[in-house]
């Protein structure tokens, strides 16, 4: 005996946007708590130039950044205030890994002192690195 002649039968249903609230909600959260690493690095106020010279190739280069108090970084990597000519040689060649003449680009501050941008220099040409290349901005842009 069918007792239920007249009736449809109900189809289950999955309703999603029940579980879309969630999900955005969780992201939300997420995107509150999540803490953003900041690289530290130095702010380098770039000398203006006459004309903009082609830039070095594209691939592994090695970025030295000298700023006006005389910190130095390679690739990142900050130096002792004191580096020597020897210390930033070798942190020019750790840089530079197997790689047996990567091209040297230096920023330098306008304020830097010009004793240290050419101890950046030396270092780089006693390792051997032939291509080297300073940072400067196109006047009048």
């Amino acid at each position: 005996m069918n007792f239920r002649r007249g009736r449809t039968r109900d189809e289950p249903e999955i309703n999603l946007i029940p579980m879309i609230d969630v999900l955005l909600v969780i992201l939300i959260f997420l995107m509150i708590t999540t803490t953003y690493s900041r690289f530290a690095g130095l702010h380098v106020n770039l000398p203006e130039g006459l004309s903009a010279a082609p830039a070095p190739p594209a691939g592994h280069r090695i970025e030295v950044t000298v700023d006006a108090a005389g910190a130095m970084r390679v690739d990142g990597v900050p130096m002792q205030g004191t580096a020597g000519l020897a210390d930033i040689r070798a942190a020019l060649q750790r840089a530079a890994g197997t790689d047996p003449d990567p091209p040297v680009v230096v920023s330098a501050d306008r304020d830097a002192r010009h004793g240290r941008v050419v101890l950046v220099m030396e270092a780089a040409q006693q390792a051997g690195y032939r291509h080297l290349t300073v940072l400067t901005r196109v006047s009048g842009r």
